[in-house]
């Protein structure tokens, strides 16, 4: 089995030794496990997956934390969520090095029990699945229509696990594991109609009273579904940027997959000949661009900082990058072909952003890379190198 080398290693190599704990949070086999192992092969290893080390965890927290009073890998925790506050307690108490790993899949109620528990003794850090980066260390090279069908979850590409099935096994494992813990079981079905619509709607403005009509739900239950879909690292919501404008713009986000091949799956798509007559494709292929340029904010311990522009006139700039004071506007097209059209979004926002230090770029699916009018137009596979 391949093994990969994940960017985010350098960010957990410069804070290693300077927290007590390391956290990493991330969606169910995005490789967290994988990770820490490789990175802390010395550590005692703990799996609250298994039921009877949770039975052992629940009975007596203080007797099993004696046993690794100097550091330990404690994977999916939020399984024994009540273990955080008798770590806690070990970590006040101890002056010597500790070196506890703390991973979750669900954010849910992890993040608030830790921030309440562990704040400031604490990294954070998220891993997502693989970037184009990663797989190109790797010399995993495959077309557009085939990474967006296959998506970056580790096992695809380094097991060789039959896309389609796998991704059936990982969103009926997940309804059984995550969801019904924490929706009525009796909304099970109008649910995952919702996860199905929702990656009919990548790219788009949330509209949560259009999802409630189509479910049969109240807006207040979709507002608590998306929620759970984010805690659970399924969708992401991608915020307007409308800081000092004196325009009338959009304030509703817009949702988008972690990962477009969980997206492609729900979508009904089997194989990479039909995502290239999928009508969603070109949101599927926006969706892979937010989500490498999330990737790469969070590999680096960073937050997201990315953002959208859109006014009430439909002007609309697909991405935002905004590093301090400067900003990296990016256009995102699927076609294969340049068209000078493409750039009129850039040359609107830089305009209005006028007042900031500006990059601006094209990406696409095309080979030809080049400079036009100042905005870089630059294919999607160069994204890592030339942009992030």
């Amino acid at each position: 089995m391949l093994i990969f080398d994940r960017e985010i290693e350098k960010t957990i190599d410069k804070i290693r030794g300077t927290f007590p704990s390391i956290t990493i949070t991330g969606p169910r086999q995005s490789g967290k496990t994988t990770l820490v192992k490789k990175l802390f092969p010395d550590l005692p290893y703990f799996s609250f997956e298994n039921p009877d080390i949770r039975r052992i965890v629940k009975e007596d927290p203080r007797s099993f934390l004696s046993q690794i009073k100097t550091g330990a890998i404690l994977d999916e925790i939020q399984n024994v969520p009540e273990l955080l506050s008798y770590l806690q307690e070990i970590i006040d108490q101890n002056n010597e090095k500790l070196t506890y790993i703390i991973t979750g899949s669900n954010q849910f109620s992890l993040i608030s029990d830790i921030t309440q528990t562990l704040a400031g003794r604490t990294a954070m850090l998220k891993l997502l699945p693989l970037s184009l980066s990663e797989l190109e260390k790797y010399n995993l090279h495959y077309d557009l229509n085939e990474i967006l069908f296959r998506g970056f979850y580790p096992a695809i590409h380094s097991k060789g696990f039959d896309v389609y099935i796998t991704y059936s096994s990982y969103y009926e494992t997940y309804i059984e594991r995550d969801v019904r813990r924490i929706i009525n079981l009796k909304d099970i079905d109008k649910f995952q109609r919702f996860i199905r619509l929702c990656a009919g709607r990548i790219g788009e403005l949330l509209n949560m009273s259009n999802l409630a009509n189509e479910t049969g739900v109240s807006v207040p239950t979709i507002n608590h579904w998306i929620s759970v879909l984010q805690a659970s690292y399924v969708i992401f919501l991608l915020r307007p940027f409308y800081e000092n404008i004196n325009k009338r713009l959009v304030k509703t986000p817009k949702l988008y997959f972690y990962d477009t091949g969980l997206a492609s799956y729900l979508l009904g798509i089997e194989n990479s000949l039909m995502m290239s007559r999928e009508p969603r494709r070109a949101a599927l292929f926006e969706n892979l661009i937010v989500s490498e340029c999330l990737k790469s904010r969070y590999n680096e311990g960073k937050d997201s900082n990315l953002f959208f522009f859109r006014d009430k006139t439909g002007n609309e700039v697909d991405l935002i990058i905004r590093l301090g004071s400067s900003l990296k506007l990016i256009e995102i097209k699927s076609s294969m072909t340049f068209h000078s059209d493409f750039l009129k979004p850039l040359k609107y926002a830089s305009n209005l952003f006028s007042n900031k230090e500006i990059s601006q770029y094209l990406i696409y699916s095309g080979d030809i890379e080049q400079e036009v009018h100042q905005v870089q137009v630059i294919n999607y596979n160069n994204i890592g190198r030339k942009v992030l």
